[in-house]
């Protein structure tokens, strides 16, 4: 289990919200209203997105606002994080990135100033009730992946190989039991390999040992799906389909290509 200091993670955090203002520095307003791969989200709508979660941990409460549109939320948590985005849908690009440099130069302080034992303390995040230092993980991870959406949407790449993506990697990692036991239903005995390219890649192996799905070394694999680490962490996201991440330069299944066809379908489950 890959564990960081508490100085580490709100360090990359601040790294990836200083990151975030780098990559939308001097945009015209066409370009902050670029569509990303997140449905129904423009490049302004990422950062409203951020700056409404870091605004809700603050103890702001939820803009009173009727969301219309709701085809593309899929469950309550993007319903409540629809509101700040229809709420703020009339301000410019500018706007919102002034605000969103505000809020995040507040919680670096807020967050800083915790100590170790208001980290302990646990309530409440998308992934259960955690310690809040492990939510802040979480942010860090969720910060990194809308970077890239706005980068992508931008075409202006960066922010990569560092402490966001580690946390990205390593979030996505701790699902793969679920995805190749649950999402690709490999049966007794059969295994998966992940063969993730790149400076922060290397192998994850996972077999069914007892109908249970866990990280097992191992030199052979049932199937073996080998892909960059930014398909690999595209996919988990959801920002790319199945077909997009099987024609992604570096993808390639071998072995048992049902099985890692199955396990890439099954691997968009971020948190």
């Amino acid at each position: 289990m890959t564990t960081w200091s508490d100085a580490q993670i709100i360090d990359g955090l601040e790294e990836v919200w200083q990151s975030i203002l780098d990559a939308t520095a001097g945009l015209d307003e066409a370009q902050w209203r670029r569509e990303t791969q997140c449905p129904g989200w423009s490049v302004a709508d990422q950062l409203v997105h951020l700056i409404g979660i870091e605004r809700t941990l603050q103890g702001h409460p939820a803009p009173e606002v009727e969301v219309v549109e709701t085809s593309h939320l899929k469950n309550p948590i993007g319903e409540m994080n629809e509101v700040w985005i229809v709420a703020r849908r009339s301000a410019t690009g500018d706007e919102v990135r002034s605000e969103f440099a505000q809020v995040a130069q507040e919680r670096i302080a807020e967050l800083r100033g915790l100590s170790t034992e208001q980290l302990d303390v646990v309530g409440w995040s998308p992934i259960g009730q955690v310690p809040l230092r492990m939510f802040m993980v979480i942010r860090v991870m969720d910060s990194w992946i809308h970077e890239q959406d706005v980068r992508v949407a931008l075409g202006r790449p960066g922010g990569r190989d560092g402490f966001g993506e580690e946390v990205a990697l390593v979030r996505a990692d701790t699902a793969l039991g679920v995805v190749v036991g649950k999402g690709a239903r490999a049966p007794e005995g059969a295994s998966v390999a992940f063969e993730v390219t790149g400076p922060l890649g290397g192998r994850r192996r996972i077999e069914v040992v007892d109908r249970r799905a866990t990280p097992v070394d191992g030199a052979d694999a049932t199937a073996t799906v080998t892909l960059t680490q930014e398909t690999y962490l595209r996919r988990f996201a959801g920002r790319i389909d199945l077909a997009e991440a099987l024609a992604a330069p570096g993808t390639e299944l071998t072995g048992d290509l049902a099985l890692g066809e199955a396990a890439l379908a099954a691997l968009a489950v971020m948190v």
